[in-house]
């Protein structure tokens, strides 16, 4: 084999290395050209949300107003600033947990953190304290005045006085719907006198999604003496049993709130037959609830939602499973013409090495691949809302929008439950990029653009009177040239907010025929 003298191969490397250079410079310069085709609709959107478990219940109440007032305007606000700069991410919906009563039980509970447990506002007697959960009640108060449009009440498990066990987690098998079932009925009056109480106080709770995770076991874990947090398993039969009497209650008080059902722990769940969860028979749940010759079919139930809830979690990586997933739930969907709704999300595990769920991360990097997620879920999957997991969290793990720490410690201590410094993550402002502009009731519509695997990610909203069109671009590499055809009329201004390291939702302007992005950046263009 003849080899290169040392100087001839430092040489060569040199070159091969400018000529790296070169080409990351002609990309960048290169205009990403992006075709907008607004003939081509998709989905209505309907919003975007995020959940007050579990620490809305201490910060609401504990900490400091000026802290959680801005909180509240990190969360809903619309408002700009003098600069025109968006003071907050314009959630428009909240989800409402609403409690078992296991911290009540105390340590008796048998939920190890009380930061897991949750009050209830039905006591053991049938009498009601409606001052409990009164953190949580304060940022519903708080969305109410941001004009937030909808709540969504949900539950982890049935009340303590309603399960088999008297505790708020199950027995650990799956399948095992923990309720004692002479208590349905009573249980489904719970729900609705709770919905008629927020009715009363000027919240109106539009949704109530009575199941969360249902394929997972929730109970004590192997090794360890104590549960995680409130939860239940149920089988599609116990959530259509349910449905079925708690929409009868709802229709009989004429009240309009609306039965979201699902919350399946895995997008797989909802649209596929022969996982490991078709022997308990909690998987196929798009045709267990809407097909009419299902023994659990809801379709005819008042006030059932013709869509079905289900969580992005375990599905995200690798690429290739992120996109075959939605894919194969979208195809479903389509064909039996019921709606999805992405309703929870964080980044959990090692997601195939992609990323780790450990650790908190304010940057960029997480909120990339959250961002990546979104855009599947919504331009794959066609979700017409797509919801986080926790709002505010205090731990070191990657599942808050905004962070709580006490003196620098992090974690679900007694110091944080009272107050401690408040911490804006990018993920949060990389969700408002979608949340804060794609508004309900704007239309995705088709775009196309490059096709390589660098090229950023691209999704087109409009209003519904056509007068406002909104794009948002994940670019997770280097800074890009971008350039918008197929604008319709005469385009004078573009409004660009950028989301990167440097920058929160900060406002610039720009021209359709030259706009930048900037390197790992989540970026909405609002054309006027």
């Amino acid at each position: 084999m003849n080899k290169l003298p040392a100087r001839h191969f430092l040489l060569v490397l040199f070159n091969l290395l400018m000529a790296g250079e070169c080409l990351a410079q002609e990309t960048a310069h290169t205009p990403f050209v992006v075709s907008i085709q607004p003939a081509q609709t998709y989905q209505t959107i309907h919003s975007f949300g995020a959940s007050d478990c579990w620490s809305a219940q201490y910060i609401g109440q504990n900490y400091p107003l000026a802290k959680r007032e801005q909180i509240a305007d990190w969360l809903f606000s619309t408002q700009t600033d003098n600069a025109g700069n968006p003071k907050g991410i314009g959630l428009s919906m909240w989800r409402f947990n609403i409690g078992a009563g296991s911290t009540e039980q105390g340590d008796s509970s048998g939920i190890r953190s009380p930061w897991r447990r949750s009050e209830c506002f039905q006591r053991p007697d049938g009498s009601y304290d409606w001052n409990k959960q009164a953190g949580q009640q304060w940022f519903v108060e708080a969305a109410h005045r941001r004009k937030v449009p909808y709540l969504l009440g949900f539950t982890n498990s049935p009340p303590v006085q309603f399960t088999a066990n008297g505790k708020a987690y199950a027995s650990g098998k799956l399948g095992d719907y923990n309720v004692n079932r002479q208590r349905l009925g009573d249980y489904a009056r719970f729900l609705a006198d709770v919905v008629q109480q927020f009715n009363r106080k000027g919240w109106p709770m539009q949704y109530l999604s009575p199941f969360n995770e249902p394929q997972w076991d929730w109970g004590i874990k192997k090794g360890q003496r104590m549960a995680t947090q409130e939860g239940t398993p149920a089988t599609n039969t116990d959530m259509a049993e349910l449905a079925r009497i708690v929409g009868q209650e709802l229709s009989t008080r004429k009240l309009s709130t609306r039965l979201t059902l699902g919350e399946a722990g895995q997008l797989d769940y909802l649209s596929q037959r022969g996982t490991n969860r078709s022997e308990t028979g909690q998987d196929d749940v798009v045709d267990a609830f809407f097909s009419p010759t299902s023994p659990n079919y809801i379709g005819n139930v008042p006030n059932v939602e013709k869509l079905v809830c289900g969580h992005s979690y375990f599905t995200t990586s690798p690429a290739r499973k992120l996109h075959a997933v939605r894919q194969q739930l979208a195809g479903k969907l389509q064909q039996t013409g019921v709606g999805f709704w992405q309703s929870e999300y964080c980044v959990l595990g090692d997601n195939d090495g992609e990323i780790n769920g450990n650790r908190r991360d304010l940057g960029m990097t997480t909120a990339l691949y959250v961002a990546r997620v979104i855009h599947a879920d919504l331009t794959v999957a066609n979700a017409a809302s797509w919801q986080w997991w926790l709002a505010l969290s205090p731990s070191d793990y990657k599942d808050g929008l905004i962070y709580v720490e006490n003196n620098g410690k992090m974690g679900e201590n007694a110091p944080n439950q009272q107050d401690g410094t408040i911490l804006a993550s990018k993920t949060l402002w990389a969700f408002g990029n979608y949340a804060r502009f794609v508004r309900p009731g704007m239309v995705r519509i088709q775009v196309q653009s490059s096709a390589d695997a660098a090229a950023p990610l691209v999704s087109a909203y409009r209003s519904a009177d056509s007068r406002q069109l909104v794009v948002v671009v994940v670019n997770p590499g280097d800074a890009r040239v971008l350039q918008l055809v197929g604008l319709p009329g005469k385009q004078k201004q573009i409004d660009c907010y950028e989301t990167s390291e440097s920058a929160d939702l900060h406002k610039r302007t720009g021209s359709p025929g030259q706009l930048t992005l900037a390197a790992r950046s989540v970026t909405t263009l609002v054309v006027h």
